[in-house]
């Protein structure tokens, strides 16, 4: 596949890094030690010196409760408190931890204090994970989806830290004891550790886009026996998607990607033009001008398929001239989440519209039936005088070697034939135009290397007559059978699935797509051209009677003659016997050659 258009994000500005306290970075920076090192332990020497903490088990009992509740609440928001710091382990995943003072360790260890205080811990650093992925993934190059994603983390704190400020108010008049703050912490704990785990797994995998979604989702129905935790990851989902999906409304209403950062599930190569159709009718254009890629949201994941032909229909109407979209009227905001899952209703209408319009289009404005019907004309010969008369007028040329024929000169009389002939009355005639290869068929087909050596080819030797060929500028019974069929079509899809399946018909009719069988007919014509060559050798040398003794001469040739007959005869009935065997391997796949073989064993046992 060809490589995608690269994606460029604009560069994070400077002094979102420099400023860190405009952003809430400080509360990730790195400290080279503890805050609390045994070089700021309590001594009585450094009790008496300003500036300096004591330690905490200087203090009565009910002030050392008091002093960890407010360092606490600072904690819970991201903020070292005198004897509570912070500290980042580094590993194999970095993470970040509380630490306490040792001095309260030995002050409080007989207490409840101390457990109570590092149950509260995994709050303090859900909030900090948290808040250092709202910042990080705010940057361009993290895509729109975690950019949604981190604006609704970033509501979700904001109610959090307003829940913090109500209990530093309670605590400043004295109604905030250890226990009761436990117990306003009891209910975020779950959702902040499922949120906390969902950012660490898609940090440290780099998700974005389609990822970021599927790992939501799992999120919340791993979650299933917890309906808070669950609703909310349900919320973050919500959330996340709604960005993507105004991609996806863009691609299924108006047949665009607008998609900065490359995170839709469908890819554009760009390299591919619709221009390279006009000399390549098999060029890649309509197969991988769009495509799927791996990672694909779960909740589409079903109509992933429909979503990329939608856009394609109205994409390839747009290039061609014709800005099709779904009308206002008819577009519906998606929304993932529903109990009737109105998202996919608005998929499949926009799908019907996008397929009826591109059938119309090219059933009507551009007479699909039509075009099929001229090509008919010419390629399946229902109209075969045109042919007879370019082959008598063109036999001089056709009969040059390949490398002195003119095909401007066989176009001209191809347009002649055309013009005087019951063609003319075939309005597109002039899309009718011819071609010289290089090679014979066999050799177009890479089937001359298994002929024998003295049947192989030589380049210099071929004429036009076994190089020409006729082209159009987009067999009976089965044009039939995709003539009814198009006329019920819905879709471009089974446009070029019908059309496909009447092409491989025709080939498999023309033997083309049986090798074995081909060579054996290109041997057989060899020999009749060889006999046709001879009788009109024959013919000609009749004409010329000298008055040598006629009866002498006459017997010597008829001798000849006779020889020559039976040499024919007996190769080209050891062709057409060995070709029998070769018809019947071949009716294994294509069952109508089981009566041609037996016809031709009949021919060749009488």
């Amino acid at each position: 596949m060809e490589p995608m258009t690269p994606i460029s994000c604009p560069t994070t500005p400077r002094w979102n890094q420099d400023r860190p306290f405009l952003t809430g970075r400080f509360h990730q920076e790195t400290r080279a030690s503890s805050r609390f090192d045994d070089s700021k332990r309590f001594t009585p020497e450094s009790s008496s010196n300003s500036g300096v903490e004591q330690a905490i088990g200087c203090y009565d009992t009910p002030v050392q409760e008091l002093i960890v509740i407010d360092d606490l609440l600072s904690a819970m928001v991201g903020i070292e408190g005198r004897y509570i710091s912070i500290k980042r382990v580094h590993g194999k995943e970095e993470s970040i931890a509380f630490q306490v003072d040792p001095s309260m360790d030995l002050a409080l260890q007989a207490s409840s204090t101390l457990e109570l205080a590092k149950r509260i811990f995994p709050l303090c650093e859900c909030f900090l994970l948290i808040d250092q992925f709202v910042e990080s993934s705010s940057q361009f190059k993290n895509g729109l989806v975690n950019h949604a994603f981190a604006a609704a983390l970033r509501a979700l704190l904001l109610d959090y830290q307003a829940m913090v400020a109500q209990l530093e108010h309670q605590f400043r008049l004295g109604r905030l004891s250890l226990q009761g703050l436990w117990f306003y912490c009891q209910p975020m704990m779950g959702s902040m550790r499922a949120l906390a785990a969902v950012i660490h797994q898609a940090s440290a995998k780099h998700f974005v886009g389609s990822a970021v979604l599927n790992l939501l989702q799992s999120q919340a129905k791993a979650m299933a026996g917890d309906n808070s935790v669950r609703s909310l990851l349900e919320k973050m989902t919500e959330c996340a998607s709604n960005a993507y999906l105004s991609i996806l409304e863009r691609w299924v209403y108006e047949g665009i990607i607008d998609d900065p950062y490359g995170e839709f599930f469908i890819a554009e190569n760009r390299s591919l033009k619709k221009e390279s159709l006009s000399q390549d009718s098999t060029a890649k254009y309509w197969s991988q001008r769009y495509s799927l890629k791996e990672t694909i949201p779960g909740f589409l994941a079903n109509i992933a398929a429909t979503i990329l032909t939608t856009g394609k229909y109205l994409n390839v109407m747009r290039e061609c001239g014709h800005n099709v979209q779904v009308p206002i009227s008819e577009r519906s905001k998606l929304t993932i989440f529903g109990s009737n899952h109105h998202y996919l209703e608005c998929i499949k209408a926009a799908h019907e519209f996008a397929s009826k319009e591109l059938v119309s289009l090219i059933k009507d404005k551009y007479d699909l039936i039509g075009r099929l019907r001229s090509i008919k004309h010419y390629l399946l010969l229902d109209q075969g005088d045109f042919l007879v008369h370019f082959m008598d007028i063109a036999r001089d040329e056709l009969n040059k070697k390949v490398h002195e024929i003119s095909v401007e000169k066989l176009q001209s009389l191809l347009d002649l034939a055309l013009r005087t002939t019951a063609a003319a009355a075939d309005p597109r005639h002039e899309d009718l135009t011819c071609c010289v290869d290089r090679a014979s068929l066999l050799t177009t087909l890479g089937m001359h290397k298994d002929l024998d050596s003295n049947s192989i080819e030589d380049p210099v030797s071929i004429t036009g007559l076994e190089t020409f060929s006729l082209s159009y500028k987009v067999l009976e019974p089965n044009w039939h059978v995709m003539h009814d069929r198009l006329q019920s079509t819905k879709s471009v899809d089974e446009v070029i699935q019908h059309h496909d399946f009447f092409l491989d018909k025709c080939l498999r009719g023309c033997l083309l797509l049986l090798p074995d069988v081909l060579k054996k007919m290109e041997k057989l014509k060899s020999v009749c051209l060889q006999y046709a060559a001879a009788t009109q050798w024959l013919i000609s040398s009749s004409i010329d009677i000298n008055s040598q003794s006629h009866s002498q001469k006459t017997m010597i040739r008829d001798a000849t003659v006779t020889e020559s007959i039976f040499n024919f005869e007996r190769e080209f009935n050891s062709e057409l016997q060995s070709l029998g065997p070769v018809l019947s391997k071949g009716s294994q796949a294509e069952p109508y050659l089981t009566h041609l073989s037996q016809w031709i064993l009949g021919v060749s046992k009488e």
